[in-house]
């Protein structure tokens, strides 16, 4: 293996340039841990360094979490992929399409062709949005007084569809509803089954929806680039008391929490020993589950939470039960053809090699998400990661 020497600078020189506050990344293969690095700082101006323990709200990175809870009781017999969620769920037993709105202001609604179902919700493709992408969700929310759903309040997720279960693909609030549906069939809060069927056997002693204070003293904050480029502290926590535990991205965590995580699906589901998913499962989870639809740019409706936000925009993705897919290998160097990815709203990307056999992910904590600046970080040390290991 070549000097991972390289990786180091690439990290170190986005943060003392001011291109991110601090960065934390770390890769492993099927054997364990194989680089990390921590640079910068916390918080701007003059908060702690940062640490390899430092802690994220990996957001949407929480996705990946929640579908593989699901994916365990599918192993039970508790859920089917293809049942209609309404026998779970009863809430969704009657969804709505949104087609627009009357010329008074008024949403046209009309009833889904057909059910939902866990398949449905696990690859977006159920006709869920969200607001952030979606201005007509943003208006429907305004009009009925619907708050956003990191408020974690039920009402948050009482929107319509914006086209019929398995005609399209749009990201949305799915895992929420996939969160609520664990939550049914376990007769458990998903912080407890997380901690009872996930965390604890693969040792990530430092991911929960709660921070308290260890978590806290380790919390890195939020910052916002402004239109200069430079970046502001901003305040942000996801709530602490909530509702309903947000199984679509109210996770708190470390890099290497979430890298344990990963190496679950280059190990046929067995880490440390413990097996948390069938082999079965793993490659069930990794192929293409939304046939010839494609992911789509998400296109920002909220400029100040996200840009206009597409991973490699020449080739088709897929999604599969919990992750995208590229079709290709990364242009440039980097992840093979078939790799599963994606990334939370804070600016925190991974990914899952399963040909090469490595495992990435790279934590910073500023808005709006898809900043130029980082994922041409992330980009470099994917590229860089790969080099070391040729």
């Amino acid at each position: 293996m070549s000097d991972l020497s390289r990786v180091d600078q690439v990290l170190r020189d986005a943060a003392e340039s001011g291109e991110v506050p601090g960065v934390v990344a770390m890769a492993a293969t099927r054997e364990g841990p194989l680089y990390q690095g921590a640079f910068g700082k916390r918080a701007l101006p003059d908060g702690a360094d940062m640490s390899a323990d430092s802690v994220f709200w990996i957001a949407s990175m929480t996705k990946a979490i929640t579908s593989t809870a699901a994916m365990q009781q599918v192993e039970r017999g508790k859920l089917g992929l293809d049942d209609p969620i309404r026998e779970v769920l009863p809430e969704l037993a009657s969804p709505q399409v949104l087609e627009g709105f009357d010329e008074a202001g008024e949403p046209r609604l009309r009833p889904a062709k057909r059910p939902i179902t866990l398949r449905h919700l696990l690859t977006h493709t159920a006709g869920f949005g969200y607001d952030i992408w979606n201005a007509d969700l943003g208006r429907y929310k305004e009009k009925l007084g619907i708050p956003g759903v990191i408020s974690c309040q039920n009402l948050a997720l009482t929107t319509p569809l914006t086209f019929d279960p398995g005609e399209n693909w749009d990201y949305g609030i799915n895992i929420d509803w996939v969160g609520k549906a664990v939550e049914k069939v376990t007769g458990q809060t998903l912080g407890t089954y997380f901690q009872e069927n996930l965390f604890g056997p693969l040792g990530m002693n430092d991911t929960g929806f709660k921070l308290g204070d260890d978590r806290r003293r380790r919390l890195v904050g939020m910052h916002a680039r402004q239109a200069d480029g430079s970046l502001q502290p901003m305040p942000f926590e996801v709530p602490q008391e909530p509702e309903f535990q947000m199984g679509g991205g109210g996770l708190y965590g470390t890099a290497g929490d979430y890298l344990k995580f990963q190496q679950v699906f280059l190990n046929g589901g067995r880490v440390n020993g413990t097996q948390v998913l069938k082999p079965d499962t793993v490659k069930q989870m990794s192929e293409n589950h939304i046939g010839d639809l494609n992911v789509k740019m998400l296109k920002t409706a909220v400029p100040p939470f996200s840009n206009d936000a597409e991973f490699f925009p020449s080739m088709a993705k897929k999604w599969g039960l919990g992750f995208m897919i590229n079709t290709e290998a990364a242009p440039g160097g980097g992840r093979s053809a078939g790799s599963l990815t994606w990334a939370g709203l804070g600016n925190t990307y991974f990914w899952i090699d399963p040909t090469e056999e490595v495992v990435g992910v790279i934590c910073t904590q500023l808005l709006p998400f898809a900043d130029d600046r980082v994922l041409s970080l992330y980009q470099n040390f994917e590229r860089a990661l790969y080099a070391a290991l040729d």
